[in-house]
Order: structure tokens, then sequence, then C-alpha cells
């Protein structure tokens, strides 16, 4: 697949830039997809949720009514889970959700997300730019210029440029990361992926690799 390489203004250079079959061209694996999905997302989370049970919470331990004959259920301690104010059954503990998958499938998964933006016509190719100091406003002007302003956009840059990075972060549709950090999610969250033209050759030396 050839596209063409614009400028920040939005203009034609000329220069063409092949996109490899072998990572936007692929048969698209959605299983691959979900696994990855699922897992980052997973390790996103801090899971640092808990709630005290029958024996963490503080009262007395002395047994409030008879066991039989009151009617009711046959419940002990004020610490009892049938009391307001008492523990939590089977209540959430602390845990880590994070599980392991396979670098093959991983692979798998973020060439079958470049193939459907490719095959959705959502890639823009870039040439290299710096910005010479954090401009947001200059950030949204050359979105517009390429015309991905509307939708959620991720910017995939060769190496880390703090500059692009700061001029995008105030931006709630915009994100910015370099090639080495590109993943499922973030190329599937996004409506339009935009590639720098060295950054395609990144790509490529790390999904070939």
């Amino acid at each position: 697949m050839e596209l063409s390489v614009l400028n920040i203004k939005g203009e034609d250079t000329g220069r063409k830039v092949t996109l490899n079959d072998a990572i936007f061209g692929i048969e698209p694996n959605d299983h691959a997809i979900y696994l990855d999905v699922k897992q980052y997302l997973a390790n996103q989370r801090q899971g640092t949720h808990k709630s005290k049970e029958r024996s963490e919470v503080s009262g007395s331990t002395r047994k409030l009514i008879r066991q039989k004959g009151g009617g009711g259920a046959r419940r002990g301690d004020i610490n009892s889970p049938v009391l307001v104010g008492g523990g939590r059954v089977f209540g959430p503990k602390p845990r880590d959700y994070e599980f392991k998958l396979n670098k093959k499938v991983k692979g798998l998964a973020r060439k079958s997300a470049l193939t459907y933006k490719a095959k959705n016509n959502a890639i823009v190719v870039v040439e290299d730019f710096a910005l010479e100091a954090p401009k947001t406003k200059e950030f949204v002007t050359i979105a517009k210029n390429l015309k991905v302003a509307d939708g959620k956009l991720l910017l995939v840059l060769s190496e880390k440029n703090n500059f692009v990075y700061l001029s995008a972060r105030n931006l709630e549709k915009a994100n910015v990361i370099t090639a080495s950090e590109l993943n499922t999610y973030g190329v599937l969250n996004a409506v339009n992926l935009v590639l720098t033209e060295s950054s395609v050759a990144v790509i490529e030396k790390l999904f070939n690799a």
C-alpha cells in the first residue's frame, strides 16, 4: 500500500511511502486483538480495592440474641453481614490483574490493528517535523491541516519529542507516542493514525525483528 507524504500544512510533498503488507496488509485476527486489548486494560488496573470482612469490622463479639426462638436470622455478633454496619461477605481484596500473553500473539494483534486502519484509509503519513516550543494551538492547526482534528488521533513519532508531546497533552482527542510504544488498544482507540515519515521505517524494523 502506497501513501503520499504530507507536510504540516497538509500539502503533498511529492514523496511516497510504501506500507509493508506483512504489517499493514495481513489477514486480521480478531481474537488476538481481543486478548491484547484485554491484557492492556487489565494492566491499567491498580487492584487496590478492599472491603472489610466480618473479622475485620470493629465491634463486640458478644452474641446479641439467642440462637433459636427469635423468629429471625441466626446471627451472632454485631459484626454479622446481615446487620447494617457489619462485615461484607466475600468482599474484594487487593489483587494483581496482570496476565501473560505470548509475544507472537501480541505481534499478530498489533499487525491486525494496523491492517484495519489501512483498510479503512485511516492512516496519514506526515513528514518529520519539530516544534520550537510547546504550543497546543500550533498542534491543533497541524491536525486541522491534515484533516484529522474531528476525531481521536494517534501521532506516532520515530523518537521522543517533548515539545510535540507537551503540545498535545492538553487535548482530549490527541495522543502522541513513539513507534516502540505502539500498542493495539492505542491504534484501535484512535479514529486516525498519523505516522511520521521516519516512524514507518522504525515500525517495520520492530515488527519484522
